[in-house]
Parts: C-alpha cells; sequence; structure tokens
C-alpha cells in the first residue's frame, strides 16, 4: 500500500483536512465529536505523517487526539509552510487550499514526529502560557495607569491588584507542580545549577523545550531560533541572522543571558571578549543565548550540574 500523507488546516470552530497523494477532502468540526470522527477516519487510511500548523491553541485538541491514538502527528511552525507554498508557486489562500499544501509539505518535506508530552507536562505547558497571558495584562494596565485621569484610576489599581495576585498564585501553582514530580523536581534543579538561571526561566523551558538534552547542539539550537542563519545568494555575502523559532523560549533565555552576562563566570567572560573583538552589545548578548542554551542542553543531556566544565558545551 503507498504511503499516504494528511494535512490538516485548523480553525476556531473546525478542521480541513487533506489526504495526499489520494486528493481526498473533508470537513471534522473542532469538537470532541469531531476528533472522535476524524481519528476513526485516519486510522483506516493509516497515514505515514500528519501535519497541521501551531495556530495558537485551535490546534491542541485536534493535536492531542491524534498523538493519544499514536498516530503520527506533527505540529509545524507556520513559517515553514508558506515558504514551502511560495517555492512552489502556491498563492492562492482557501481553507480546502491550505490544507491540500499541508498534505504536499508532509509528504515532501520529512519533519520530525515526536510524541506529545504527557499530562504533567501538558498542564504545566498550559500554567505557563497563562502566567504570561497574565503578565502582559498587568503590563498593559500598568501603562494605562500613566494616562489615566483620576476617575478611572482607581478601577485600573484594582484591576493591577488582582493581576498581581493572579500571577503569584500561577507562580506558585508552577512551583508546586515541578516540586511534586520528581522527574520534574530533577530536571528544574539541574537547570537551576547554571548561574543566572531561576524558577520562571527553568520552568519556562522544561514546558515549552521538552526536547532539551535530546538533541544535539546545532538541532537545539536551530529548534529555539538562536542558530545564526546564512542570507547569501551568488557573490552576494548576507549578514547571518537568528530568527524563527520559539519565541517565549528565547526571551527567557535572553533574560538569563543578561543576569549570566554579568554574574556567570563563563558567560561573564565570553561576554566580555566578545566586547573586546569589537562586536556590538546585541550581537554578543545574542552569542551568549547560544552558549547559554547549549550548556543547558548538555547539563540535561548528562544528568550532571553546571561545573565551569560545561563552558565548552
Amino acid at each position: 500500500m503507498a504511503k499516504c500523507f494528511v494535512g490538516i488546516d485548523v480553525a476556531k470552530a473546525e478542521l480541513v483536512v487533506a489526504i495526499a497523494p489520494q486528493g481526498d477532502v473533508f470537513t471534522v468540526g473542532n469538537t470532541e465529536q469531531g476528533m472522535a470522527s476524524l481519528v476513526m477516519r485516519l486510522r483506516k487510511v493509516r497515514p505515514h505523517r500528519i501535519v497541521l500548523e501551531a495556530t495558537g491553541g485551535y490546534e491542541t485538541l485536534a493535536a492531542i487526539s491524534l498523538g493519544v491514538a499514536r498516530l503520527p502527528v506533527a505540529v509545524v511552525n507556520p513559517r515553514q509552510v508558506r515558504d514551502f507554498g511560495r517555492s512552489t508557486g502556491q498563492l492562492a489562500k482557501t481553507d480546502q487550499i491550505d490544507a491540500r499544501l499541508l498534505a504536499a509539505f508532509a509528504q515532501a518535506v520529512p519533519v520530525e514526529v515526536r510524541p506529545l508530552p504527557d499530562d504533567a507536562a501538558r498542564a504545566l505547558q498550559a500554567v505557563v502560557s497563562r502566567r504570561r497571558q497574565v503578565v502582559e495584562m498587568l503590563t498593559a494596565e500598568r501603562n494605562r495607569l500613566h494616562l489615566a485621569d483620576n476617575t478611572v484610576a482607581p478601577s485600573i489599581r484594582e484591576v493591577i491588584r488582582v493581576l498581581v495576585r493572579q500571577v503569584q498564585d500561577l507562580d506558585h501553582d508552577l512551583r508546586q507542580r515541578l516540586r511534586e514530580s520528581p522527574v520534574w523536581r530533577e530536571a528544574q534543579d539541574l537547570l537551576k545549577s547554571v548561574p543566572g538561571v531561576g524558577d520562571g526561566v527553568s520552568s519556562t523551558l522544561l514546558a515549552l523545550l521538552p526536547e532539551l538534552g535530546q538533541l544535539n547542539r546545532k538541532a537545539i539550537a536551530k529548534l529555539v531560533g538562536v542558530a545564526p542563519l546564512n542570507r547569501d545568494s551568488g557573490q552576494y555575502r548576507g549578514r547571518r541572522q537568528v530568527w524563527g523559532g520559539r519565541a517565549t523560549v528565547r526571551a527567557a533565555l535572553y533574560m538569563a543571558a543578561l543576569v549570566g552576562s554579568r554574574h556567570n563566570p563563563v558567560l561573564k567572560g565570553f561576554y566580555q571578549r566578545l566586547l573586546d573583538a569589537g562586536k556590538p552589545k546585541k550581537v554578543a548578548l545574542t552569542a551568549c543565548i547560544h552558549k547559554l542554551l547549549l550548556m543547558l542542553n548538555a547539563i540535561l543531556r548528562t544528568q550532571r550540574p553546571w561545573t565551569l566544565e560545561f563552558s565548552h558545551a
């Protein structure tokens, strides 16, 4: 039987599913009932790979349902699919066209199918995401307070107090979840052994970067988006840049690297050497983020706490 590949275009209310090379297209609701129907239909065709895009959370139910059913699902970066579509000349856009494009992408690009995190990891990821949302709301309210008229300032202050309590409660929830699990506790302690890495950074890494410690240097750097990528064409040699990857993880690593460039002896010396060599501060700090990620990856891979020997990671 020839291999078949499935692309799923995800929306809030429904999923449009395309199967290649057969060309079949069908729609199911983005509901529990819809997922049951989807799993039943895909089990019959035994797909080699199923691809859907990360869409800010709408894909979660489908990804979990397919993963639990042991179907080979991969959630990919929308940028990859857009670039693939442009390379094939596919510029039109409808739900059916997008689903067919995803199926073609699944057939042409050997994206790695990774098993979903277990229930504890998914719960942790949800708490981390919720904390980020509340912090964004808190920042917005504090910004509004600076320009607010006295008639509405008390209302804004009350909302700020509620959001501050929410952040505190979520932080407590995160700490409890991490400490209750021996596996999470051991991993967090290993990460926090690195000067500059605290509760927030370690929680974010454990929840949003489960591949940490499982991939090689190049793969983990590319996954996070801290590997300098070439921008060359013909005789032109463009400036190397980092882009793509997981922005939330990168933001957490940025704060850790910023602290580490002052207090971590390895990163502090590395940062200063780059500045002495004439590198801009932004470039030097980005290099520190890259080095810190490689150290953290090596620490979880070897299951040994941080020492100066990890400077060569």
